[in-house]
């Protein structure tokens, strides 16, 4: 007998309704409080309240296992940074790209020119793969080396 591998499906989306947005704030909590200690108790900041915020979820075959956030970093709306990518222990080989493209994607449609981001140094390789780029100086945030990178979104725009 021949073992068929099951494909998982993945399938990301922005957050549309409160309980969306607290399965969203849920995966952030468990990845970056709980199983990485990176913050005291919470890590929503005020970008979380911004009306331009979006929350997205990733979801493999229908479970909420990975999120990221994205928001406009000027008035123009035109650079725009993703962060808080998590993504669940299990999941995390099959989810990453996604939640990313989605972002790209969802900033490109926006009207985004460019998008920054700060990435922890285990995952740059994994960004470059996916067309990102370095620039500037490893920085730490919250106590970690974390390394700027950005993306051209003009050629994912609709």
């Amino acid at each position: 007998m021949t073992l068929t591998p099951v494909r998982r499906v993945a399938v990301c989306m922005a957050a549309s309704s409160p309980a969306e947005l607290e399965i969203h704030h849920r995966i952030r909590h468990q990845v970056f409080v709980e199983e990485q200690g990176l913050f005291d108790g919470c890590d929503v900041d005020s970008h979380d309240a911004a009306p331009t915020t979006v929350h997205a979820i990733g979801l493999c075959d229908g479970q909420p296992v990975g999120v990221v956030r994205l928001f406009p970093l000027d008035p123009a709306d035109d650079l725009w940074q993703g962060d808080r990518l998590a993504v669940l222990p299990g999941f995390r080989l099959g989810m990453g790209a996604p939640l990313v493209r989605f972002a790209v994607v969802t900033a490109a449609a926006r009207g985004g020119r460019e998008m920054v981001a700060h990435i922890q140094l285990p995952n740059v390789a994994f960004f470059e793969k996916i067309g990102w780029h370095t620039y500037g100086d490893v920085e730490t945030y919250v106590g970690v080396p974390h390394q700027p990178m950005a993306i051209d979104l003009r050629p994912f725009r609709p």
